[in-house]
């Protein structure tokens, strides 16, 4: 096993070279507007994952695709001399939707919003459906337990004087 502080430092590496031989080396017409967002290498340095971003439609994004899987001999070769390691390790290209999952997310909790809202309007129209005070309320308990106290404060041994 390698160190993980080695394989963050070899997956930053993958990531900036990746990047720079996209953006000077490959002059495929198929390649879109794109960005390396991430790159993550496994242990033993032998299978690097890159993500990447594409702007534009999903026609766009299959091009690049189909563009960065026809340089990925190339890719590899450029990483494995670049880090100078005794395998040059797979390259795995992986689109990375994080937009569309933002856009999601901001639909959700817009959705979440709306239904609290509602709610809130509901719950300030809302009344009992009974009474306010749903529990019994025994009014001859009340005076019982003031007659107990009073033959209790007589019986004290101090005459009447209570703590």
């Amino acid at each position: 096993m390698s160190d993980p502080a080695k394989v963050r430092r070899h997956a930053e590496r993958v990531r900036e070279l990746v990047a720079s031989v996209v953006r000077s080396q490959i002059k495929d017409p198929r390649l879109g507007m794109i960005t390396i967002t991430d790159a993550r290498i496994t242990a033993d340095l032998r299978d690097a994952t890159v993500f990447y971003t594409v702007l534009g439609d999903s026609v766009a994004q299959a091009d690049t695709a189909a563009a960065l899987e026809s340089a990925k001999g190339m890719l590899r070769s450029t990483v494995g001399k670049a880090l100078g390691l005794r395998h040059s390790p797979t390259l795995t290209f992986v689109l990375d939707d994080v937009q569309d999952q933002v856009k999601h997310i901001d639909d959700l909790l817009a959705a979440a919003r709306n239904a609290d809202a509602e709610v809130q309007r509901l719950a300030a129209q809302a009344k009992y459906a009974g009474e306010a005070q749903p529990y019994r309320v025994d009014d001859d308990t009340d005076e019982a337990d003031e007659a107990d106290e009073a033959t209790d404060v007589k019986d004290s041994p101090r005459g009447g004087e209570t703590r």
